[in-house]
C-alpha cells in the first residue's frame, strides 16, 4: 500500500451544520484581494470588528501575519530548522512561491468555513488562477457561495501615496523586484462578489457593505 493510500478523509461527529446552528450563522471565506496598499487589511479588520461586536464567530488570516509563521520565508525558518529545510518549505516571493502561499492559505480558510467560522482573508493574491483555485476548493467542499471574493478597488497612484511601509518606494528604486503594480502584474477578478471603492469610502462604509452582502445571501441573519 503506498503512502498516499493510507491517508483517508475522516469524518467529524459534531457536524458543520451543529456548529453553524450553534452559532446563528453559516461560515464562509471572504477573500479581499487589492493591490498593496488599497486598504484590503484595513477593510478586513473593520469587518472583523463590527461581526464580532455582534456575536459573529470570525477570524482573519493576514498576508503578513501569516508570513511570520505559517508561510514563513526561507530566512526565518533557517536559524530553527537548518538551510535544508528553509530552502524546501520556506516561501519567497517569486511566482510559485506565491502560489503555494495562496493554496495554504485557502487550505486553512476552507477548514475555518467547515467550522461554521466566517473567515476573512486580506491578501494581495495577484494572479486571478491562484484566486480561483482558491474558490473551487472551498466551494466544492461545502456550499456554493462559501467563497465571496471581495475587490479592494483602489488607483494605483493612491495606493503608492498610501504606500504604509515604504514598498513602492523601493520597488520604484529597484531595491525590491517582482513587486506588484510595479513589474509584476496584478489581475483583477473578471467577476468578484463585491467590489469595493476604497479610495472613495471610509473603511467603517466598506465593512457596512460587505455585512449587508452577507446578510442578501443568507450568511448572517439581518
Amino acid at each position: 500500500m503506498s503512502d498516499e493510500a493510507k491517508v483517508v478523509w475522516h469524518q467529524h461527529t459534531v457536524t458543520r451544520e451543529a456548529r453553524e446552528s450553534l452559532a446563528g450563522h453559516e461560515g464562509c471565506v471572504i477573500w479581499f484581494t487589492g493591490l498593496s496598499g488599497c486598504g484590503k487589511s484595513t477593510v478586513a479588520n473593520a469587518v472583523d470588528y463590527q461581526l464580532h461586536k455582534s456575536g459573529v464567530r470570525t477570524y482573519l488570516l493576514d498576508g503578513d501575519n501569516v508570513r511570520h509563521g505559517l508561510n514563513a520565508s526561507p530566512a526565518k525558518l533557517q536559524e530553527r530548522h537548518g538551510e535544508d529545510f528553509a530552502n524546501r518549505f520556506g516561501l519567497g516571493f517569486g511566482a510559485e512561491d506565491r502560489e503555494e502561499n495562496i493554496r495554504r492559505i485557502g487550505s486553512v480558510a476552507q477548514l475555518f468555513c467547515s467550522a461554521g467560522i466566517v473567515t476573512l482573508t486580506a491578501f494581495v493574491s495577484p494572479y486571478r488562477r491562484d484566486r480561483d483555485l482558491v474558490r473551487s476548493v472551498v466551494n466544492s467542499s461545502g456550499k456554493p457561495n462559501d467563497f465571496i471574493e471581495v475587490f479592494v478597488d483602489c488607483p494605483l497612484d493612491v495606493c503608492e501615496s498610501r504606500d504604509p511601509k515604504g514598498l513602492y518606494k523601493m520597488a520604484r528604486a529597484g531595491e525590491i523586484k517582482n513587486f506588484t503594480g510595479i513589474d509584476d502584474p496584478y489581475e483583477a477578478p473578471s467577476n468578484p462578489e463585491l467590489t469595493l471603492k476604497s479610495a472613495e469610502h471610509s473603511p467603517d462604509e466598506l465593512a457596512s457593505q460587505v455585512i449587508q452582502y452577507l446578510q442578501s445571501i443568507g450568511k448572517l441573519s439581518s
